[in-house]
Parts: structure tokens; C-alpha cells; sequence
């Protein structure tokens, strides 16, 4: 059989072959693309569906981070560890926002409609978290955790966030400054402040001499490098360190008084509660008329001493007892107010004395007095100024001692320096806890004489003197009418010729909380006073526990420590 040979194609075969390879090549390629669109777009869409689901599982979590919120800053922690049941059904309904009718919550465990809400601990008095690392508390950690998914979306995705935060109470006092209300600080000398500095507002930081914070310092508003409005004066000549954190925009930490912390409302806390008002509400609880352990209280014609409310107020002193420590015959001139302040002295060296063995209140209370509070309800003319002044108050009961008074308070002296040699130092080592809550502060130094009160300032000499204390009061605040408030530098008031060189020590914690109500004369008059040398520190002994004085108040706040992405099913 003979075969034939087929002749080799020609130039169209070539092209129809070369065709045919090109479309398969152009096909595949094309098929791929496809693929690979197909596929990108579906990744693109899943990647859109887990965003958009792990946004809905971060609305679960803060959806319940802020309830727990809500019932701490109103209620406590008490009111948080009862209501775990709540805050783990918290998923965000469809009825708050149409949106998340599209979405199913889960704890990120398979149970549905559900959150994870647990305490990784009880509540104990620890470092704190955040940003205030440097500071304790009462404090609880929760974890909070939530999965969602899109029900509607063409890609079926899940998400899970996790969140723990600190529910806390810190000490007022462990700030070396706290403001409730705006805060200035403008020395005119050298200034070094230790310790946290805390702004519940704004803070304008302008000085005319060096400024140095050596702590955190921190405020709700901003920190300003300028004067506040309202304040006048020239610029100035000094510059500020921070040697720490300064931060804007922090979260306010307010007092659990069941209400905003407005200044009116925290100043009511000075006040004797109104009729009708539970002791065992949120504000009663922290009112310090409530707290105190005996209540000084000065009419028109007597003085009365009675027990607190742990006894009921039901144990009276004697006549006897209390003109051992309190009287009202002395007058002064306060040169700022312009004013015959009507004192309500407190001898407390007599007191300290008699609260060392006195068998009425320490039988009835079980303890000796801690905390004192005096008011005033004498019909005073205009001219007249209702205050309480503390003399002799170099020792003070072991235990401890706060004096608190809706009225202006005066110190004169030195004041809980125990060992005299450390007094005008900062060595408080030998003190004991101390604080001074009041409408306004002014100190009298040791050499202060009320027959001189009214006299030039050339005749109000001042010396040296020591107060180691926490203070909370308040100020006059700058303003168009005001100028300058003084800033804290100013905080405490003075009446004397301090010299510059004078040295006024003080070793506490400076908290300004609402302007004052009673004596409201304006910082910065002629004839007043010239400054003292200003020797201040933030008091260590605060930061320990054991150490605070009596009826310290405690702020509330949440802290948020670490938040993260987790695998959910």
C-alpha cells in the first residue's frame, strides 16, 4: 500500500492555527480574570461584611460598658456587680436603631443574644490602670465581650471585640491639685508642683515666673498656654515644664452625688442636708453633716453640740464641755471682704484634749471624734462675716481630724506639725491626717493679732508657718468683672505681710470645687497682702490608705485598659 504524503499547509493554515492558540490563550486568561475578579470581589465584600460586623460587636460591648458606667458614677459599685444579669442581655435592638435589626449578637461562644460580661477579680485597693497608672483605688476589672454578624449581607461574617475596663474610686486627696471648676495657675515666684494635677474643665497655664509639673498632669478641657478670659493683665515672663504627661480631653471624674457634678451641687455637700432627704440616697451618703462624728451648731444665743448620725444625733454635750473648746467673743477685720469677721473659734488644742478621754461621744460612737462639723446660723449684719477659726492647732487627735463649715474658714498658726522640727519642711512623718473643708480658706500666720486686723498692712506682719492639710474650698473665679481669681497659687487667702520672703509651708492636697458663696471680694485688691515665700508639696502620706483623714471623698471613674479582636463562633 503506497501512502501519500499531504502537502504542508499553507500561509491560512498557519493563521487559523495561530487564531485558534491566541482565543485559547485569550479565553484562559479571560477565564482567570474572571476568577480572579470574582474572587476579589468576594473577598472585598467579606472584608466589608467583618468591618461592618465587628463595628456592631464594638456597639454591643459599649452599649454595655455604658450602663455599668451609668450605675457607678450614680450608684457605686454595689449597684454594678447586682446588675451583670443586665448588662449581659445589653444587645443593641432594632428598636434603638434600625440598624441593628440586620445584625445577631452573641456572647462570641454560640450563645445567642447574650454578652460576655465577667469581673476578673473582686474589689480591692489597688494601682489603677489608664491614666492613673500612678494613682489607687477601690477598684473592680470587668471584661466585656460581644460577637455580631450581618443576617442580610450576601457574605456571611462574624466578628468579635473584647474590652476589660476599671470600674474605680480614688481618694480626692491623693491629687496634688484637682479643680471642679476652670483652674488658672499663674505664679509670680518659682513653682514646683508635685504629685497628679486633675481639671474638671479647662486649664490655662500662663506664668510669670518657672513653672514645673513633676506628676500627670491631665484636664477634661484644654490645657492653654495663655490668660483666661476675662483676665487683663500683661503678658508674661515665665515658662512651664512638664516633666510627666500632660493631656487633654481625659475623662471627668466626678463625685457619686446620684447627680451632675455642677459646682452648686458639689458645694451643697458643705451643707446640712434638707428636710426629707434620705441619708441613704446617693447624695445623702456623701454629704459630710452626714459623716461627721459631732456637730457644732451656733444660733443667735447658744451653742450646741450634738452626736452624728450614727447615733442618731441623739447624744447632746454639756455646756461645759463644749466651752471647753468652742467660743464666739472674738471679732477680726478682714481686709479682703472688707468685713468684721464674727469667729466661731475652735481651740484645737482643748479639743484635741478633751477627745482624748471624753466618755460621751467615744462610748455612743465607738471612737474618738474624726470628723468635725460647724455652722453657723446667726443673724449677722452686712457688714458682718460668719467664719470659723481654727487656733492652737499644732496637735491634733491620733485618729486624725477634718473640720468642715459652710462658712468661710480661718487657720492661724501652725497646724498639725506635731514635731516642731519639722515644721517648714516637708518632712510629714509626725503628722496626722488632717483636712479643712470650708466656702473660702485664709491662713493667719503665727503672728497674727485681731487688735491689728484693721491697721495698714504695714502692721499685719507675718512669720513663718506650717499647715499640713488637705484643703477643699472655693475661689472667686476670673471674669470680666473679677480679672484674675488668683489661680492656685492664690488658692489659699492671706491677710498679712508675708514679705517675699516669709516662707508659708504647706504640705496637703489643693481641691477647688465651686466658687465661694460667702466671702466673694475679689483677688488682687491694694493693702490686702504681700506674698509669702511659698513652700508647697503634695502631702505623700495620702497616697496610703491608712493615712487619709476622716470623711475623705472618693471620685468615680471608669477606666478603659485594653481593648482587642478575638475570634468569635
Amino acid at each position: 500500500m503506497k501512502t501519500r504524503r499531504l502537502p504542508p499547509p499553507g500561509p491560512g493554515g498557519y493563521a487559523l492555527v495561530l487564531v485558534l492558540c491566541l482565543t485559547a490563550v485569550a479565553l484562559l486568561t479571560l477565564a482567570a480574570a474572571m476568577s480572579w475578579t470574582s474572587d476579589t470581589r468576594r473577598t472585598t465584600e467579606r472584608n466589608n461584611e467583618y468591618q461592618k460586623s465587628l463595628a456592631a460587636a464594638e456597639a454591643a460591648t459599649e452599649k454595655a460598658v455604658g450602663l455599668m458606667e451609668s450605675d457607678f458614677r450614680n450608684s457605686g459599685a454595689g449597684t454594678v456587680w447586682a446588675n451583670l444579669a443586665r448588662y449581659h442581655a445589653a444587645v443593641p435592638l432594632a428598636a434603638e436603631e434600625a440598624t441593628w435589626g440586620r445584625y445577631a449578637f452573641s456572647d462570641g461562644a454560640g450563645h445567642a443574644n447574650q454578652l460576655i460580661v465577667t469581673n476578673l477579680g473582686t474589689t480591692t485597693y489597688t494601682n489603677l490602670g489608664g491614666a492613673y497608672q500612678n494613682l489607687k483605688g477601690m477598684a473592680a476589672t470587668f471584661q466585656v465581650g460581644a460577637a455580631a454578624r450581618n443576617t442580610r449581607g450576601r457574605e456571611s461574617v462574624i466578628a468579635g471585640v473584647r474590652q476589660q475596663v476599671q470600674v474605680a474610686t480614688i481618694p480626692l486627696f491623693q491629687f496634688a491639685i484637682f479643680y471642679n471648676i476652670l483652674m488658672e495657675i499663674s505664679c509670680g515666684q518659682p513653682f514646683n508642683i508635685w504629685g497628679q494635677v486633675h481639671a474638671n474643665q479647662q486649664m490655662y497655664v500662663l506664668p510669670d515666673s518657672a513653672l514645673t509639673f513633676r506628676g500627670d498632669v491631665g484636664a477634661v478641657g484644654d490645657i492653654t498656654f495663655s490668660r483666661a478670659p476675662g483676665d487683663s493683665r500683661g503678658p508674661p515672663a515665665g515658662a512651664v515644664t512638664y516633666q510627666a504627661g500632660h493631656l487633654s480631653g481625659v475623662a471627668s471624674l466626678n463625685l457619686p452625688i446620684g447627680t451632675n457634678n455642677s459646682p452648686a451641687a458639689v458645694q451643697a455637700l458643705l451643707d446640712p442636708p434638707p428636710s426629707g432627704e434620705d441619708p441613704n440616697s446617693a447624695m445623702g451618703k456623701q454629704r459630710f453633716y452626714n459623716q461627721a462624728d459631732l456637730i457644732v451648731t451656733v444660733s443667735n444665743a447658744t451653742i450646741t453640740a450634738t452626736s452624728g448620725r450614727s447615733d442618731g444625733f441623739g447624744t447632746d454635750l454639756s455646756a461645759a464641755e463644749v466651752n471647753q473648746f468652742v467660743s464666739t467673743n472674738a471679732t477680726f477685720h478682714d481686709a479682703r471682704e472688707g468685713k468684721t469677721v464674727e469667729a466661731i473659734t475652735v481651740d484645737v488644742g482643748n479639743f484635741t484634749a478633751w477627745n482624748a478621754t471624753n466618755a460621751t461621744l467615744r462610748v455612743v460612737e465607738g471612737h474618738p471624734v474624726g470628723t468635725l462639723y460647724v455652722q453657723d446660723k446667726r443673724t449677722l449684719g452686712g457688714t458682718q462675716l460668719g467664719a470659723v477659726r481654727l487656733q492652737n492647732g499644732t496637735v491634733l487627735p491620733s485618729r486624725g481630724l477634718t473640720v468642715v463649715t459652710p462658712q468661710p474658714l480661718y487657720v492661724q498658726g501652725n497646724y498639725n506639725g506635731y514635731n516642731s522640727g519639722y515644721l517648714g519642711t516637708t518632712n510629714t512623718s509626725a503628722t496626722y491626717p488632717a483636712a479643712l473643708m470650708s466656702d473660702a480658706i485664709t491662713i493667719l500666720s503665727s503672728n497674727w493679732k485681731d487688735a491689728n486686723s484693721s491697721l495698714g498692712l504695714s502692721s499685719r506682719n507675718a512669720k513663718p508657718t506650717t499647715v499640713n492639710a488637705a484643703i477643699v474650698s472655693g475661689n472667686v473665679p476670673t471674669s470680666v468683672f473679677n480679672s484674675y481669681s488668683g489661680g492656685v497659687e492664690n488658692f489659699p487667702r492671706f491677710l498679712e505681710n508675708w514679705g517675699g520672703s516669709n516662707p508659708f509651708t504647706y504640705n496637703g492636697s489643693i481641691v477647688c470645687m465651686f466658687p465661694s458663696r460667702y466671702a466673694t471680694n475679689r483677688w488682687g485688691m491694694s493693702g490686702v497682702y504681700n506674698p509669702p515665700a511659698r513652700n508647697w508639696s503634695f502631702d505623700q502620706n495620702f497616697l496610703d490608705p491608712s493615712k487619709l483623714p476622716p470623711s475623705t471623698p472618693s471620685l468615680s471613674t471608669m477606666i478603659r485598659l485594653h481593648w482587642n479582636v478575638v475570634a468569635a463562633q
